[in-house]
């Protein structure tokens, strides 16, 4: 295996690494609850994809008993 013969600066170093940034996650608006959500994703919210149900979300008992 090849070994540098000569120890990268740390100019060098950071050079390469400027496009190792995170990206912000884009969100979209739920077309039913109005809710934000990620795109092209069922919302975690009212449990739509594209207007149409596709999972039923459980509501916590705490919320049903006030």
């Amino acid at each position: 295996m090849a070994h540098p013969k000569r120890q990268h600066s740390r100019q060098r170093q950071r050079k390469r690494r400027t496009h190792y940034g995170a990206s912000v996650p884009s969100f979209a608006l739920c077309s039913q609850c109005k809710g934000s959500i990620l795109p092209h994703r069922v919302c975690p919210f009212c449990g739509y994809y594209k207007g149409q149900p596709v999972i039923e979300i459980k509501q916590k008992e705490a919320a049903e008993k006030s």
